[in-house]
């Protein structure tokens, strides 16, 4: 196959779902072009933040004017700041899945000192989760991270109820998480692909994993309101960490997601080695439609190796000795072809179901 690289980005042929447009843009490109920067003006327009968060404080029925997550990343961290900056009042939370980095945990101690919001930690049972995750591993599915995302949103569901707290303030956003192929994640939601997974691979009952079905994505998408607040400020990731640095203490991790330990070793090993998966390819992409970086940058960063050879081993070491797995054991499951989600029981057809039924109530 003759490479490829779109015009504009460093997608390029080698990854699936790619199309070329008459001027060698790509789709993604396009597609933040065209779908995501009107969204965003939308967003940005002015007066467009304060008439949200007056909103946010006039429909307050409870203690805390909104739910924020924190992992101590950037993305959720900037947000804690501006929640604070806004005079919102914010319930913080947390979900440990036992993978925390030190400088996530000290990041987040950080950022509750200083903002002084209530925060409250969910920790996962580590057995089960351990379960969980080798069950996805041993299923040779690309979305291990699908575990603890569904997670996250089944605990933000439970504290929305609980606390009466009806707005939910994401640090998802256009401005670096626009451009992913579809093929390199699965659906969040998908508690059925999860149950399903883990009865074939599993070992352990599980009794406390924080869970949620499609009722509960549909409260997310109708009793409760999800906040991207970060869409509506021009967002620059490399000026937020500079901020975050100045009025917290904040301290950079390394990479896109890696202030979890395995989030990092997942991306930077088994996504390139099972699947030919390298997500710095579409995270350098957005950067570039966002204007965040230059085309060249993007390439000078590509340069670097995703792990230094030291590194890898002393993280591979660390892995297999958290998953009590063998280096043979671990790179006989490597060495198996990749499945698809698909290829398990899933809830897609739910889900179509709800999108359809809820298009209907729209109308």
């Amino acid at each position: 196959m003759i490479y490829k690289e779109c015009k504009n980005c460093v997608m390029n042929n080698y990854i699936t779902q790619i199309e070329f447009d008459e001027k060698g843009i790509c789709n993604f490109c396009n597609f933040y072009m065209k779908e995501v920067l009107p969204i965003l003006s939308k967003c940005q327009q002015e007066g467009e933040l304060d008439r949200i968060v007056s909103i946010i404080k006039k429909e307050r029925k409870s203690k805390y004017d909104c739910l924020i997550g924190l992992s101590g990343g950037v993305d959720s961290s900037y947000v804690a700041l501006i929640v604070k900056r806004l005079g919102l009042n914010a319930l913080a939370f947390h979900v440990d899945n036992g993978w925390n980095s030190d400088i996530s945990v000290k990041n987040i101690k950080n950022i509750i000192n200083k903002t002084g919001f209530d925060f409250f930690t969910y920790v996962i049972d580590w057995e089960e989760f351990k379960d969980l995750q080798l069950s996805f591993i041993r299923a040779g599915v690309i979305d291990i991270e699908l575990l603890t995302d569904h997670a996250i949103t089944a605990v933000a569901l439970k504290l929305l109820k609980k606390e009466k707290i009806k707005y939910f303030i994401s640090g998802s956003n256009y401005a670096t998480e626009a451009i992913m192929p579809a093929g390199w994640s699965w659906y969040k939601w998908d508690s059925i692909n999860i149950k399903h997974i883990h009865k074939r691979f599993g070992k352990l009952p599980i009794k406390t994993f924080p869970t949620y079905n499609f009722w509960g994505k549909f409260l997310l998408m109708t009793r409760y309101k999800v906040i991207r607040l970060l869409d509506y400020i021009k967002y620059d990731k490399f000026k937020a960490m500079e901020e975050l640095s100045k009025n917290f203490g904040w301290e950079y991790y390394g990479g896109k997601h890696y202030e979890s330990n395995f989030t990092k070793f997942y991306q930077a090993y088994i996504l390139p080695t099972k699947f030919n998966v390298d997500k710095r390819y579409a995270h350098l992409s957005n950067l570039i439609c966002a204007g965040l970086i230059s085309k060249e940058q993007a390439k000078e960063e590509l340069k670097k190796p995703i792990y230094y050879q030291d590194e890898l081993e002393q993280e591979l070491d660390y892995f297999l000795k958290k998953f009590n797995l063998t280096k043979d054991e671990f790179t006989k499951i490597m060495l198996e072809p990749p499945k698809s989600h698909y290829d398990y029981p899933n809830g897609v057809w739910i889900n179509n179901f709800l999108k359809k039924f809820l298009k209907r109530l729209a109308l």
